[in-house]
């Protein structure tokens, strides 16, 4: 839906002046999500990628003016500059904006700016982020607010990762990877867990990050409020440095919504919910794994704190499809030596993998965990090697990809044989490298056995490999 020039005064007022916004890699999960409110907003979107997809061809449909590859032209008639984190300073359009001295921004700052007249609730964290963001807007649809969403990834009931809505509020997952969440001006901020991740922006200090995050739940008015996880040692360190009202939820004793009595049957959870006012809730949640129980919870949270019935908050978490690539069920298909399982999920980080191994037993009994894994990014690799070599080995069998770079250079000990021969040390798996990954259809073939779940595990391209791998495999 488009909207006069007068309208958009209305939406966000101080941007009347703006016309045409030009976002570079705009074909990013976070970043295609503000593109696509502000082209539903009325303003003129053009952005860029290095490759065309999914999701810069429904941009393209919508009315963005999309360039594959980046050229100093595209920016031509942009009133401002939005980059991704992953732009380098060398970016032909990125010198170019600074040439023309076209204000430059961080997709967090325009986010910002989006979230400045509305009721914002921000979700950070290591994990969980997108889940959690997913979870809320869900209950917020479900209760008929029509809440405005922008996610990291793709809400699977709405069918997209981003929704322009008509109401005040707007749920958004905050990206504490360059520390630009500190440019959010929430009412609501949730803090899912904290571990060491993306040190670079850090300095490598896990005490900077600490800090950060306090800065972070500070940008909330003194009658916000900040949900955090109260099984997590590092945030329940920071509850004292907070000067806000903070509510916490998990399995621990100490917590104001105490999950108890978790079981899992199959892929969905059930559970109660402990609350505050001594109210108990029966929880049924349609997504596999305690830590989706403890997403759910945070999102039950913060409906409750803000006053949704618990009527909307049970529908949304009974019929929630989960979030793309978040253990994402690809399908059932029959190889030479049985019937398989293929599962895609984004985890990548060793925390990550863990819990979506420990969803995968829980509801698949006995049988074989077959694990095609790719690490993203040398530098993660090389800061959580040992970590990674611990993890990989609780599958049954394992299949290593090259690592996925996400623009880095190679680190010496932090690449994919690095890693297989010391989990082959460990002595538990013995895990096969496909560097050629046009082979691994045929190196499956030549492991699986009946009944086995396949989980393809990575935030790189293995997403891509594995519905590749699911189309030839339906033929």
């Amino acid at each position: 839906m488009k909207h006069s020039h007068e309208e958009i005064r209305k939406i966000i007022p101080e941007m009347r002046r703006v016309q045409q916004i030009h976002f570079i890699g705009i074909g990013g999960a976070g970043m295609s999500g503000i593109a696509e409110i502000l082209l539903n907003e009325g303003y003129q979107i053009s952005g860029s990628d290095i490759a065309d997809g999914v999701v810069t061809q429904r941009l393209a449909q919508a009315g963005a003016k999309i360039y594959i590859g980046h050229a100093a032209e595209h920016i031509k008639g942009a009133s401002v500059v939005v980059v991704s984190s992953a732009i380098k300073d060398d970016n032909p359009e990125l010198v170019a904006s600074k040439q023309k001295r076209i204000p430059v921004i961080q997709r967090a700052q325009m986010l910002a700016e989006i979230m400045r007249f509305r009721h914002g609730i921000a979700v950070a964290g290591t994990h969980g982020k997108t889940t959690t963001t997913a979870m809320i807007s869900m209950i917020y649809t479900q209760a008929k607010l029509d809440p405005t969403f922008v996610n990291g990834g793709l809400v699977k009931s709405a069918g997209k990762n981003a929704h322009l809505g008509a109401s005040r509020y707007l749920i958004a997952e905050a990206d504490e990877s360059d520390a630009s969440f500190l440019h959010l001006q929430p009412m609501v901020s949730v803090v899912t867990n904290m571990e060491p991740d993306h040190m670079d922006t850090y300095e490598g200090d896990f005490e900077k990050m600490k800090a950060t995050y306090v800065k972070f739940l500070h940008n909330l008015p003194f009658y916000g409020l900040a949900v955090m996880c109260a099984d997590d040692p590092v945030l329940m360190e920071l509850v004292p440095k907070v000067g806000r009202q903070v509510i916490t939820y998990g399995f621990s004793e100490q917590a104001d919504y105490r999950i108890e009595d978790y079981e899992q049957t199959g892929f969905q959870g059930h559970y109660t919910v402990f609350c505050p006012n001594n109210e108990r809730i029966n929880v049924l949640l349609n997504v596999p794994g305690k830590h989706n129980a403890l997403n759910a919870t945070a999102a039950l949270a913060v409906a409750k704190e803000e006053g949704i019935a618990n009527e909307a908050i049970l529908e949304a978490l009974a019929d929630f499809q989960g979030a793309g690539r978040r253990f994402d069920q690809l399908g059932e298909f029959i190889r030479p030596n049985g019937k398989v399982r293929l599962v895609d999920d984004y985890g990548h980080h060793p925390t990550e993998v863990d819990v979506t191994i420990k969803a995968a037993r829980e509801g698949w009994g006995d049988k074989r965990i077959v694990m095609i894994f790719q690490p993203h990014r040398y530098s993660r690799t090389r800061d959580l090697f040992d970590d990674f070599v611990q993890v990989l080995s609780l599958v049954d069998a394992l299949i290593m990809l090259d690592v996925y770079a996400a623009g880095e250079a190679p680190i010496v000990g932090a690449d994919s044989k690095s890693l297989c021969r010391s989990i082959r040390n460990l002595g538990k798996v013995d895990p096969i490298l496909v560097s050629d990954t046009s082979q691994l259809g045929d190196v499956l073939d030549q492991i699986i056995q009946d009944g086995d779940l396949i989980l393809a595990q990575g935030a790189g391209s293995v997403s891509k490999i594995s519905r590749g791998l699911a189309e030839s495999w339906k033929n």
